[in-house]
């Protein structure tokens, strides 16, 4: 009998189907998430603020900034609650996930009630702002920053048409207004007319299932007096009245609003869902059947291609022991005697030869695998409705939590994979693994935290969650990685089916397509190319705050990342051993790992495309993320091509008879 096929394309033909006729039922599936709350006639529903953030342009959609503002930073001048009923609270505890990206949810003085319609109310004594709050208003609203406002815990939005005339709702509505260009002064919005939709569930109860707002300006807005104010008349159909703040002086504003109740039939349950809608699904649908069709054509040709050479190569290696030496003296034609040994059989007494820089690897495998493990629980999570958009930081929260949790893992795959490379510092390893890689991340993030800090951003994380994050690492993470350190090396070394020789062989020169920067293009291209159409989605909803939901579609894409990440490193390494290259360890992690500086190269031409960053902190936001984000897909694709390879070489090495 011959060998067995190394690839099982049946089964994993299997799974992705069961997979592609999952994802429509759950891409838009998620549990509520809170308890939600019911209010009588005339009962006071909260508006809390949360900070400001820009928006695309609606000239040539890109963005302009990635600098986040508190919504009573000083030079916004914003009314602010009276003193007397508390003033300026903290709405809270926020979760660890919505701190780290920037929310910061806090009291405000508007007054809602229940299913009483008002007009024109006051909203705080006329507010005088300096030439510099000026000059700092105008910038922001050229930036097309937006507010955050949060009404019984929903978000408020506006409606907006796509580029097919189909109409949406999205989360903030804008600041003000620029002329494209910014040669004319913004028009600052100073009255906002409050659209509320409620749902009646009996009994005199009242539950909001929709805000709306649009924006006015008004110039002519006057107080009457402690509840009242003036408004003009369609103010948005004249432009006589839009309200243009000067930047050489001082200049007074009058901020008013008005509140509208509207019934909706649409239940509590399922108020997010206007949120949450595909503007083009035919994309993700696209990427999804391009994605498998890449899986498919690559595991095939895998499978194919191994399986036909491997049986060969079996065939012909076992065939050996059975000839005499005279027998390859006596052949009348060559071809039919067994030759000498030549291909990967070769480099048997090399190919599990420890790497260099054994310990940087075996830290690097190890968080790799916590990564690895990390993201795939965390996308099955969301995909099973746990991380719900009404738990405000949720997903950040599970990340955090998670791989905190997870340091037992790292821990134990570092040391086990030390141990087999026959590492001696294992002091070093238990150390290291815990810290090179964390260190490098909060190292980033912090120096990323200090241009915030600088700006005056609310995205700046607080020093106390920065000291949270340093607890649970030193109280979670490293107590865990210790002990899944010293498990790993009280466990024996993974053997290998053949023995080392003492003397390492010489490498022959290689084909130019197997050295390694052109391997790294050819490897790393393909996992890339897999993901590229949902990666951009991910990337909207960081950049572009918008909220992503689609984890069915991004639980089958993780899964066709892994699957041809592991089947094209695969086929890399058989290639690299049939050329008598024996060193495929660091080889088959970086060129897995390539995938990263495709990402990073994606981020700058995303850059290109849909952003336009005036200032330097947002630049360096945006590049120091993006590295961050390349550098932790280099260390988990890297993972999974080395020990899908590594199981690889030895089931390969164990199926043959050597002497």
């Amino acid at each position: 009998m011959g060998p067995k096929p190394f690839f099982h394309t049946s089964s994993l033909s299997a799974i992705l189907c069961s997979l592609l006729l999952l994802s429509p039922t759950v891409s838009a599936f998620y549990l509520p998430g809170v308890a939600p709350t019911s209010y009588s006639d005339g009962e006071l529903v909260p508006l809390h603020v949360n900070k400001l953030t820009p928006l695309q342009s609606d000239d040539d959609q890109q963005l302009r900034s990635a600098v986040p503002y508190d919504y009573y930073h000083r030079l916004f001048h914003f009314c602010q609650p009276d003193e007397a009923k508390g003033g300026v609270q903290d709405v809270g505890p926020e979760s660890l996930g919505a701190v780290i990206f920037g929310d910061r949810i806090k009291t405000s003085p508007f007054e809602l009630k229940m299913r009483q319609n008002e007009t024109c109310k006051r909203l705080c004594n006329e507010q005088e702002i300096n030439a510099r709050g000026t000059k700092f208003l105008n910038n922001r609203i050229r930036q097309n920053y937006a507010y955050n406002w949060l009404i019984d815990g929903f978000p408020a939005g506006q409606l907006y048409k796509n580029s097919n005339g189909q109409t949406f709702r999205s989360r903030g509505f804008p600041l003000g207004i620029s002329e494209p260009g910014g040669t004319q002064t913004p028009v600052l919005y100073n009255h906002y007319d409050i659209v509320i939709e409620y749902h009646d569930i009996g009994k005199g109860k009242y539950r909001v299932v929709g805000v709306l707002v649009q924006p006015v300006s008004d110039k002519d807005a006057k107080n009457i007096d402690d509840q009242k104010a003036t408004c003009s008349e369609n103010p948005s159909e004249d432009k006589t009245k839009e309200l243009r703040l000067n930047d050489a002086g001082d200049n007074r504003v009058t901020w008013t609003y008005s509140v509208y109740w509207r019934p909706s039939s649409v239940a509590w349950a399922v108020r997010w869902d206007t949120y949450l809608h595909v503007e083009d699904p035919k994309i993700h649908w696209f990427s999804l059947v391009n994605s498998t069709v890449i899986v498919f054509f690559l595991v095939g040709t895998v499978s194919a291609i191994l399986t036909r050479a491997l049986r060969k190569d079996f065939a012909r290696y076992n065939r050996l022991d059975t000839f005499n030496l005279d027998d390859f003296s006596t052949a009348d034609n060559p071809d039919e005697a067994v030759q000498e040994d030549s291909g990967w059989k070769l480099v048997h007494g090399d190919v599990f030869r420890p790497p260099q820089s054994t310990l940087l690897m075996s830290v690097f495998l190890g968080n790799g695998a916590q990564l690895f493990f990390m993201t795939g629980i965390t996308i099955g999570f969301a995909l099973f409705g746990f991380l719900s958009p009404s738990n405000r930081g949720s997903l950040g929260t599970a990340v955090l939590v998670l791989y905190t949790f997870l340091g037992f893992i790292g821990g134990y795959v570092s040391a086990r994979t030390y141990k087999t490379f026959g590492g001696e510092a294992w002091k070093r390893n238990i150390v290291l693994t815990p810290v090179f890689v964390p260190g490098i991340v909060f190292g980033t993030f912090f120096l990323l935290n200090f241009f915030l800090w600088v700006r005056g951003s609310s995205g700046a994380v607080p020093f106390t969650t920065m000291l949270v994050l340093v607890g649970l690492w030193f109280l979670i993470t490293l107590p865990l990685s210790v002990a899944g350190s010293w498990i790993g090396f009280r466990q024996p070394p993974f053997s290998s089916p053949v023995r080392t020789n003492q003397i390492p062989r010489q490498i022959p020169p290689t084909h130019n397509y197997l050295k390694p920067l052109a391997s790294m293009l050819w490897v790393g291209a393909l996992p890339f190319g897999a993901i590229f159409v949902e990666l951009f989605f991910i990337m909207n909803s960081i950049w572009f705050d918008r909220i992503y939901y689609m984890f069915g579609f991004l639980f089958i894409c993780y899964g066709i990342l892994t699957v041809t990440c592991a089947a094209v490193t695969i086929m890399f390494v058989y290639y690299l051993l049939c050329s008598e290259n024996y060193r495929w360890q660091w080889r088959a992690f970086n060129s897995a790992g390539a995938g990263a500086g495709f990402v990073f190269m994606f981020s700058l031409l995303y850059w290109i495309w849909k952003l336009r960053f005036a200032g330097f902190t947002s630049i360096v936001l945006y590049l120091g993320y993006s590295g961050l984000i390349s550098f932790l897909f280099y260390i988990m694709t890297g993972t999974i091509g080395f020990f899908s390879s590594w199981a690889f070489v030895h089931r390969i090495y164990r199926s043959i008879r050597i002497d």
